[in-house]
């Protein structure tokens, strides 16, 4: 068997660490790639890792079991590979040693199960027997924000120092970082930490890359199984090799680019999605304005995915929220201030997005009503997260204002919270054991209006219940066809 740390001493081609280029493994796919785009012949910053087949079974570390960790070890272990999966928190450990989901997702619960069952996946707090049995960690710990919109990169820090203390005398350990991260973050904090616990060098004694997600709560599985890019940054090619291998099947080629480079692909990646949803929301405040259906306008906007690439983040609705979005965009607003460069547009979303939730609050307070029923409180379908969702942010702001609520969400179980999903919401609505109810029925007893901030499979039940008889504001569009009309009040249509 090869040495395991024979490579290590190997670095990418001169190109992927001198002046900000990057290392073009396929040079032929780049050049192909950049004829598509209308570019041959210019220079590009990107290279484009051979695919092949499915690479060999991996041991591999993943580091936080949250929704990210969670659903990278389960994809892991169902495409044949084994993970130990590590946490601080006993509760996560012991849900997935008893071969259950830490997080609320669709799909997640079977690949746990089966993976527990077949000895692939295992959990615990050891940090150093992780690494000892495995050959490649994969880091997916939270990185929140701090009050002034910054990133708190204690967690990333503790576990790079955790790493590095294990793989110190175990030359050829691969350690891969998934968390988001302001660009610069691995090489200031992360890389430094790891040689510093160590005592080895990266690239040459252990192999480190960034490793971008964009996995999308409530379809993760789905996005992990057909991704729109995998992107990879990294300074030695056996960790290109290594990560390859894992998204070999996966039939996308990575792109391979500096790690610095991979860290703010993810942040435009989220801006982006941010600046659209806020953009969809504005249009759709304007056409409802002046009798026009804002879903209409931005369909056929999205016919033309030439000039205006693709229909996703651009329905108009209720505001955005969850774990990323907000978070990304005020991280790469504090990063501008301390370089010095305004971002008026950056600055404009999040206003926006403050408007569309001020625009709900307007909509209940407009119908009088003081008892409110309200369907939906995690940030998207399918999912139980709570973090930074609009709908915790109106409940809230409703409950501050005297409202009473009865809230259902079939997504949402208080006593299975934990971690940053339970601390957020007991920030935010302490109470929230008591408002919960555990069927729309209930949410409905005795409520002067409805807000309906998800859709549900007995919305249509709900609506031909309280039509015209208690007023329906509605933030999802339960119904294409339907307008603004009498006792039903859509925020954009």
């Amino acid at each position: 068997m090869k040495d395991p740390d024979s490579d290590f001493g190997r670095p990418m081609p001169p190109a992927a660490h001198q002046d900000g280029a990057v290392a073009t493994l396929d040079r032929g796919a780049t050049d192909r790639t950049r004829a598509a785009s209308g570019e041959a012949g210019q220079r590009t910053d990107v290279g484009v890792a051979s695919s092949g087949a499915r690479g060999r079974a991996m041991r591999i570390s993943v580091f936080g079991i949250g929704y990210v960790g969670a659903v990278t070890a389960a994809c892991l272990c169902r495409d044949g590979h084994s993970v130990v999966a590590v946490d601080p928190n006993d509760v996560k450990v012991n849900e997935v040693n008893d071969g259950l989901a830490p997080i609320g997702e669709p799909g997640l619960g079977d690949l746990v199960a089966t993976a527990v069952a077949s000895g692939r996946l295992s959990a615990t707090r050891d940090a150093a027997a992780a690494v000892a049995a495995t050959d490649l960690s994969i880091v997916c710990v939270g990185t929140p924000s701090n009050p002034n919109g910054s990133l708190d990169t204690r967690y990333v820090a503790r576990v790079a120092e955790e790493i590095g203390a294990a793989v110190a005398g175990k030359p050829g350990h691969i350690v891969v970082i998934r968390s988001t991260m302001l660009p610069g973050t691995m090489r200031d904090l992360v890389i430094p930490t790891l040689e510093r616990t160590s005592g080895g060098i990266a690239g040459k004694d252990f192999g480190v890359a960034y490793y971008p997600e964009f996995l999308r709560e409530s379809t993760a599985i789905l996005d992990y199984d057909d991704p729109g890019t995998i992107v990879f940054g990294a300074i030695d090619e056996r960790t290109v090799t290594a990560l390859s291998g894992l998204v070999a099947h996966l039939g996308v080629k990575p792109i391979v680019v500096d790690i610095d480079t991979a860290e703010m692909i993810k942040y435009v990646n989220n801006a982006w999605h941010a600046a659209k949803i806020s953009f969809a929301n504005e249009i759709g405040n304007i056409c409802k304005g002046v009798g026009v259906d804002g879903h209409t306008v931005m369909n056929v906007l999205c016919q033309d995915t030439r000039l205006n690439i693709s229909r996703a983040y651009l329905t108009p609705g209720f505001a955005f929220g969850g774990s990323c979005l907000p978070k990304d965009l005020r991280a790469l607003r504090y990063k501008a201030r301390t370089i010095d460069v305004a971002t008026p547009m950056l600055n404009s979303a999040l206003f926006a997005n403050e408007i569309q939730l001020e625009r709900a609050f307007q909509m209940v307070a407009a119908t009088g009503a003081r008892r409110v029923g309200f369907l939906g409180l995690s940030f998207k379908a399918n999912t139980d997260d709570l973090r930074e969702s609009p709908l915790v942010e109106l409940a809230e702001k409703l409950l501050g204002k005297g409202y009473s609520l009865k809230i259902y969400d079939p997504s949402v179980s208080y006593s299975e919270l934990t971690g940053a999903n339970l601390q957020y919401v007991m920030s935010h609505v302490p109470h929230l054991s008591r408002l919960l109810v555990d069927t729309i029925e209930e949410m409905c007893v005795d409520a002067e209006a409805v807000v309906i901030g998800k859709k549900d499979p007995g919305i249509a039940r709900l609506v031909k219940r309280l039509r015209g008889a208690t007023p329906i504001i509605d933030l999802v569009r339960i119904d294409a066809e339907q307008r603004s009309n009498g006792a039903y009040t859509g925020i954009c249509w």
